[in-house]
């Protein structure tokens, strides 16, 4: 997915209320900022958060040590782990992100972190004042010092169960990725939401980019450019999106056999269906089932 979309689908992510209500019980209750970010950014994931670590707030306000934080940031990026990977910074402090997913592609991450894994020490503290210094930095040591002590602190294991608690909201997250990929929040043309319209009432049937083009009285050729330019899809992109959206919802009926399902959606064939709702899921629709089923199972 191109980096322009995956931006923009974060920011719509961000503007969720799923996510608003999860960061504000997850800061609430841990006291650590959250972050939902892009794959690529120049700004530091929690920069201005409510819960941002005052250590690492006084840090970002030097180009110095601010360039040390979005190193650390560039580490977590880099080769992404499946689930979560772990970054300590010059001064001791463990940052966490979990990938974010659509399909098998990457979009962002969840990141947390400003947290040390052990009481702070002097020694520690005047380890990492040495090392501002030799980086030239002019700073009120004293201030500098309360702000470390003041740094949230978690055993391994708690810290743990907090990092499991985000790669289960992640994969949740990406559960409903797939629907918000289909949504325009912006103004739309009203050709193109007529065109959503008729594609979601007749996403069963052989469907094809000139039926829907008939529909809402433009030319082929039009229709394409102009629906690709709105919505950022293609047409057939967008209509698999619906199709699998539909699937999704079906798999939930244990009752349903996987075929019924297929050809319920719009797929004229079994195989296909299955290739487009592992590229776009990162699962064959089995797994996809199992999984959901899983989930739902820890939340109650």
């Amino acid at each position: 997915m191109p980096r322009e979309a995956n931006q923009r689908l974060i920011a719509q992510l961000s503007r969720s209320q799923i996510y608003q209500d999860y960061e504000s019980a997850f800061s609430r209750a841990t006291g650590l900022p959250l972050a939902l970010r892009p794959v690529e950014t120049w700004q530091l994931a929690h920069r201005s958060k409510k819960r941002e670590n005052p250590f690492c707030a006084l840090m970002a306000g030097h180009s110095r040590s601010c360039a040390a934080c979005l190193r650390v940031q560039e580490q977590i990026a880099a080769n992404p782990a499946v689930s979560a990977k772990s970054v300590t910074c010059f001064a001791g402090l463990c940052d966490t992100a979990v990938p974010l997913r659509l399909g098998q592609d990457l979009i962002g991450f969840l990141q947390t972190g400003q947290v040390l894994l052990k009481k702070p020490t002097r020694r520690q503290f005047a380890r990492t004042a040495r090392q501002l210094l030799d980086w030239g930095l002019k700073v009120n040591l004293k201030e500098l010092e309360e702000a470390y002590f003041q740094t949230r602190v978690l055993n391994r294991k708690q810290y743990e169960s907090l990092v499991r608690l985000l790669i289960i909201f992640g994969q949740h997250l990406s559960l409903v990725c797939n629907q918000i990929a289909i949504q325009h929040q912006n103004a739309e043309q009203p050709a193109i939401t007529r065109a959503k319209q008729f594609i979601n009432t007749h996403q069963a049937d052989d469907l094809s980019l000139a039926d829907v083009a008939h529909a809402v009285n433009t030319s082929t050729f039009y229709f394409c450019k102009m629906f690709k330019k709105g919505t950022g899809l293609t047409f057939t992109d967008y209509l698999a999106r619906v199709r699998v959206e539909k699937a999704k919802n079906l798999l939930l009926n244990p009752n349903l056999r996987v075929s019924e399902i297929a050809y319920g959606s719009g797929f004229q064939s079994l195989t296909h269906f299955n290739r487009i709702f592992r590229r776009l899921t990162g699962q064959s629709p089995t797994e996809y089932r199992d999984h959901a089923h899983k989930l739902k199972a820890s939340f109650q």
